[in-house]
């Protein structure tokens, strides 16, 4: 048997069987979601924190290690 033959009656059914994840209306851009924008603002904050942080951290064993401090 081909590999095609094998997985093309489940993919039939699994179509059918399936509902579509994607909705019929269209996000309000005019009224947007001030918490998830919040959250996404906050998490992209906090990680370029940390980014920032471990740099320092970096830059100063990587100074010691070297005798340059």
């Amino acid at each position: 048997m081909t590999f095609n033959r094998i997985f093309s009656g489940a993919a039939f059914v699994g179509k059918i069987g399936s509902r579509s994840v994607f909705t019929s209306s269209k996000p309000d851009s005019g009224n947007p979601n001030w918490l998830r924008v919040g959250l996404a603002f906050g998490t992209s904050a906090l990680l370029w924190g940390l980014l920032f942080k471990q740099h320092s951290v970096d830059v100063h064993e990587y100074k010691v290690r070297n005798g340059l401090e």
